[in-house]
């Protein structure tokens, strides 16, 4: 099989890695990577498999002769036509799972860092200043997830260890997941009322965009503390303000803001229980790797005829 790794950047660097990986585990297929427009269109007239960020779909499409599969290398598959794929009879898989265990360990550190207060350690330090102060455990505290994906499934496995009280929230509640108690939407606030650490994972959707806003913040007990690795939208920034000025919210991490980049001139800058980074969670020098992890299981299951591709979405 021709497999050809497009020219568009990913996260922002070469894909000329992303293809050495491939080259490494398929080194009985052919592994191109096209460096210009002009050399991509031409390269993917004979590709079997198309790997990439995929912007341009139509233009892809159009100079594909013998195309089977376009396998995204981002979870999210929003960017893609994917009505343009079902038509011409090629499958879409996307990148879902990659991201677990590095953003899983980042919402445990800031869980962590938040329970034994290490910014105010940090600050003390800084001032050369021995002086005890009280802290909390995560032990026997309530931890809601919301969103039952990859990433939150990867969040709840490494917080069983700590002895929490675990709470999922999601869209479909019959599906269950591995948490203590599965929600709905419809009784987030059921969920919210017993959070004491609210951590969002959940995709960016009309039922999720300012899910967690005024009302929310109010039923949420006043120390609990917040982790943001969704999206930024997915909470109320104006909601989280006035939450922070009133004090009806303990600690953030937010990974994610609205807007986005957070402008030098934000409010959300001057609160000392706030934590921004900037929305590098999901950063891992193993993403490459485990994009082509993905990737060659499913040339391997095309190889051999089978249809049944990991994380296939058309």
């Amino acid at each position: 099989m021709r497999i050809l790794v497009t020219r568009q950047k990913i996260h922002g660097h070469p894909a000329t890695e992303y293809a050495s990986e491939i080259r490494d585990r398929l080194p009985d297929h052919e592994v191109v990577h096209a460096a210009t427009p002009e050399e991509e269109s031409e390269l993917v007239a004979d590709a079997d498999v198309v790997t990439g960020p995929g912007s341009a779909t139509e233009s892809l499409l159009d100079s594909a002769g013998s195309l089977r599969l376009f396998a995204g290398v981002y979870a999210g598959t929003g960017h893609l036509d994917l009505d343009s794929f079902r038509e011409a009879g090629v499958a879409v898989t996307n990148a879902s799972g990659v991201h677990g265990p590095n953003i899983s360990e980042y919402v445990v550190g800031a869980l962590v860092s938040m329970a034994r207060d290490f910014r105010r350690a940090t600050r003390q330090q800084d001032r050369r200043e021995w002086r005890a102060y009280p802290t909390r455990e995560l032990h026997g505290s309530t931890v809601t997830i919301v969103g039952l994906g990859a990433i939150g499934r990867a969040i709840a496995e490494r917080l069983e260890p700590f002895g929490v009280e675990q709470l999922g929230v999601r869209y479909s509640p019959e599906k269950g997941g591995p948490t203590d108690e599965v929600f709905g939407f419809d009784d987030l606030h059921d969920a919210l009322a017993r959070t004491d650490h609210l951590v969002l994972a959940c995709p960016l959707t009309d039922e999720t965009e300012g899910l967690i806003d005024a009302e929310a913040f109010r039923t949420l007990p006043p120390d609990a503390t917040l982790v943001n690795i969704a999206r930024g939208p997915v909470v109320d920034t104006d909601a989280l303000l006035s939450a922070l000025q009133r004090n009806f919210v303990g600690s953030v991490f937010l990974d994610v803001t609205d807007p986005e980049p957070l402008p030098e001139d934000h409010p959300l800058w001057g609160f000392d229980d706030i934590h921004i980074t900037p929305h590098n969670a999901g950063h891992t020098p193993e993403y490459f790797a485990r994009v082509a992890d993905i990737l060659a299981g499913n040339v391997e299951r095309l190889a051999a005829g089978e249809e049944d591709l990991e994380n296939r979405v058309v």
